[in-house]
């Protein structure tokens, strides 16, 4: 079977094999390929008459799906599937699979280090010492900025599933206290530094607000204005999950202000991120560029599951499938 890989470079720009695909399939990889329909020609021409394609963010609408007259089985190298058609593919007879878990160290990981850039400025003190401004100190240390120290303070997490009690974990290791809000609540792990509270009271108390929570109707703009408005001033927020759970001028705006005490985020409402964005200008505000997920051992762990999915495809037992 002809398989193509639409934008493999994220995936594995060298430091993967793609030779387990190669033993399923005849497969060609492009390492990028557009990320918007602006490059629909092309992607149609790319996927030809290929029964399998794999994608992360080359997206799959109807239109191109319904010029690929042989395509049997799309593979998504991600979790999130907004960027095929899924229900054309279904009226189609077409499978589509997912990787529903393979990053939640990592992206734990990531949401931790961007809490404890903020809380020291890593990156900001590095680079002062090389421009020779420790050297040249009449002091024996220095800061530049405040410094915070973690422990005895409380962090709220939206989201508490795989990812959100992993973060919890690494906080409550830190010393932390931790508020957790989701729809489904495991409460056999509430203990004397972790509980469930409803939305409004994790926006009242806690210290540091970190976002683990799928992009839903019920979630998109979480993080806006009137919400804002309930938190502690000086707040710490953390997004590396869904870009739109924010909404980005109001969360500009309050670092303006100082009501939020900083953010740092690792995805942003459009990506790759827009010159016109306003948290590029926005106070006490780290952006990275979407690389929690980036850690050769998450991307290793994707690889498998993505090679599995076509495996028990090409067996007859689908799996991970989302339009089933």
């Amino acid at each position: 079977m002809k398989a193509v890989v639409l934008d493999g470079y994220t995936l594995n720009p060298g430091d993967l094999s793609w030779n387990k695909l190669r033993e399923l399939c005849d497969l060609t990889v492009y390492d990028r390929t557009a990320y918007d329909i602006s490059g629909l020609d092309l992607i149609i021409k790319r996927v030809g008459d290929a029964e399998i394609v794999f994608t992360n963010k080359t997206p799959l609408p109807a239109e191109a799906l319904n010029a690929m007259p042989n395509l049997k089985f799309i593979g998504l190298l991600a979790t999130g599937y907004n960027v095929v058609d899924v229900e054309t593919a279904k009226k189609r007879g077409i499978v589509v699979t997912n990787i529903p878990t393979y990053g939640t160290p990592a992206v734990s990981q990531m949401a931790i280090a961007l809490l404890l850039e903020m809380c020291h400025h890593i990156g900001a003190h590095d680079e002062a010492v090389k421009k020779g401004e420790w050297a040249n100190n009449p002091d024996w240390c220095f800061w530049k900025y405040p410094l915070i120290e973690l422990a005895g303070k409380t962090m709220g997490i939206i989201g508490f599933g795989r990812i959100g009690q992993s973060t919890a974990k690494i906080a409550q290791a830190l010393g932390m206290n931790v508020l957790a809000f989701d729809q489904y609540q495991v409460k056999e792990l509430e203990c004397s530094t972790l509980r469930y509270v409803e939305l409004d009271e994790l926006f009242a108390e806690a210290d540091v607000i970190s976002l683990h929570c799928p992009l839903f109707e019920t979630t998109k703009g979480i993080i806006n204005s009137g919400n804002i408005a309930k938190m502690k001033t000086g707040v710490m927020i953390i997004n590396n999950s869904r870009g739109p759970l924010v909404v980005e001028e109001d969360l500009a705006e309050a670092l303006n202000s100082g009501k939020v005490g900083g953010a740092a985020l690792d995805v942003v409402s459009s990506e790759p991120i827009k010159s016109d964005n306003p948290l590029l200008q926005a106070k006490n505000c780290i952006i990275t560029p979407h690389l929690s997920w980036g850690p050769k051992e998450a991307r290793q762990r994707l690889m498998d599951v993505a090679i599995d999915n076509l495996q028990q495809f090409i067996e007859g037992n689908p799996v991970n499938v989302v339009n089933g």
